[in-house]
């Protein structure tokens, strides 16, 4: 057998209850649905930050986000710096090992050359650079109105294009079904980072159709959601088409969850956004309860993979590198640093997590879990909204929603946690308070 193909399809602010697999009972996504039956659909997978860029960091490089140093959300005007090249990239990696790479789709790790798609080692790039843009015309959406003059934001290489009125969603697909028909006999990486549902909320007149039922906010971002499933099912019928299914790696998941802000409505409303679900989780975007950072994930390998697996141990977005170098056999070098672990034998071999602890970190937000326990400290709900426990602790196996906080029931557990916690934040040299 020759090499394998690896797809990565990301969305972008996906809820965890608004799939089909994952107990949506309104959102229909029969193609993600069809995926998770060919391989392992993950029940407790993690990004690395409840916000973009920094998971999109971690997930490009094997490393947690200050590591690499992308912690925030990155601007999106032109010349801004992001990713640095000192960080090797996936597909840097498997390019030098025969592979032919593309991204099409949201990159949002930077705008200035030196931090672009193709220097991180992507052959072919379509997309937008930065965090969103209108989906007909895509114009720079995010600040606009605070004295930030609007921009174009759609590229082919290095070459700025121009689309008016192409619903994006869609051009994504077509430019990754285009280079997967390419490739003839060449192994290929392809990342899909699909910017849908992320705002603004638009989606075509056809797929608002399906959703009579359900009232606006929820219409949009099941119609957007439609878009993207049927995206990845044109993207996987060419695979099959083709007699590359059977030897083609495909992951998908989200950067963060489900975005509670206000510039999701397109009518002025100022209230908070609810059209995303978490499911039974606490939190949203930005926060690092798990309504904000536990993601729908999906790995599927007919070749080695069993199919209709469902898998309960701890993955988190920087496992993907060397998960996939390590299907791929593909030697990682002594200078390449890496913070995430492989998963293969937690999927081949019913092993445990790899993981004996998780952390995260965001605008002074910091979490912990080990094992079933999980520890908050400064936890938000989403950008704005406070909650009253200066530290929350959990026992996800019995409260998976974050309900109920045990501190004064468990506080070994707690103390211990807090030490993992601070040695970890001192290994990556984020400044905090307590």
């Amino acid at each position: 057998m020759g090499k394998p193909n690896f797809i990565i399809f990301y969305a972008d602010d996906l809820g965890y209850g608004d799939l089909g697999c994952y107990g949506s009972d309104s959102i229909k996504t029969p193609n993600l649905d069809e995926l998770a039956e060919s391989g392992v659909r993950f029940t407790d997978w993690y990004s690395n930050s409840p916000v973009c860029s920094p998971s999109r960091a971690s997930l490009m490089t094997g490393r947690y986000p200050a590591s690499c140093g992308v912690s925030q959300i990155l601007g999106g005007k032109r010349g801004t710096s992001g990713l640095s090249s000192d960080h090797v990239t996936l597909a840097k990696r498997l390019k030098s090992d025969g592979y032919k790479t593309g991204l099409f789709g949201k990159w949002h790790l930077g705008v200035s050359k030196e931090s672009s798609p193709n220097t991180h080692g992507f052959d072919e790039f379509f997309g937008i650079l930065a965090g969103c843009v209108d989906y007909y015309s895509h114009i720079f959406y995010w600040e606009q109105g605070n004295g930030v003059n609007p921009v174009h934001d759609l590229w082919e290489n290095e070459d700025e294009v121009w689309h008016n009125g192409e619903y994006l969603t869609e051009l994504i697909t077509e430019k990754a079904v285009k280079f997967i028909e390419k490739t003839e006999d060449e192994p290929f990486f392809l990342y899909v980072p699909y910017n849908a549902p992320h705002y603004p909320m638009h989606a075509p007149k056809e797929f608002l159709e399906r959703y009579p039922e359900l009232p606006p906010d929820r219409k949009i971002m099941a119609a957007m959601i439609s878009a993207m499933d049927d995206g990845i099912g044109s993207i996987i019928k060419t695979l099959k088409d083709l007699n590359k299914y059977e030897d083609t790696v495909i992951f998908f998941s989200s950067d963060n969850g489900p975005s509670t802000e206000s510039r999701n409505f397109l009518d002025g409303t100022e209230d908070l956004y609810y059209g995303g679900s978490t499911g039974k989780f606490r939190g949203h975007k930005a926060s690092l309860f798990e309504g904000g950072i536990r993601e729908p994930a999906i790995l599927s390998y007919p070749s080695l993979i069993s199919n209709g697996q469902i898998c309960n141990g701890v993955g988190v977005m920087m496992d993907i590198v060397p998960t996939f170098l390590d299907i791929a056999g593909v030697e990682i070098p002594e200078d390449h640093l890496l913070d995430g672990k492989s998963i293969l034998n937690m999927v081949t071999k019913n092993q445990q997590s790899p993981h004996e602890y998780i952390c995260w970190e965001y605008n002074g937000q910091f979490a912990i879990r080990k094992e079933s326990w999980k520890l908050v400290r400064n936890g938000m709900l989403d950008f704005s909204r406070k909650q009253p426990d200066k530290i929350h602790l959990s026992n996800l196996r019995d409260d998976p929603g974050e309900r109920t906080n045990l501190i004064n029931e468990y506080p070994e557990i707690v103390n211990d946690l807090q030490k993992e916690l601070d040695n970890w934040i001192t290994s990556q040299q984020i400044i905090h308070h307590k």
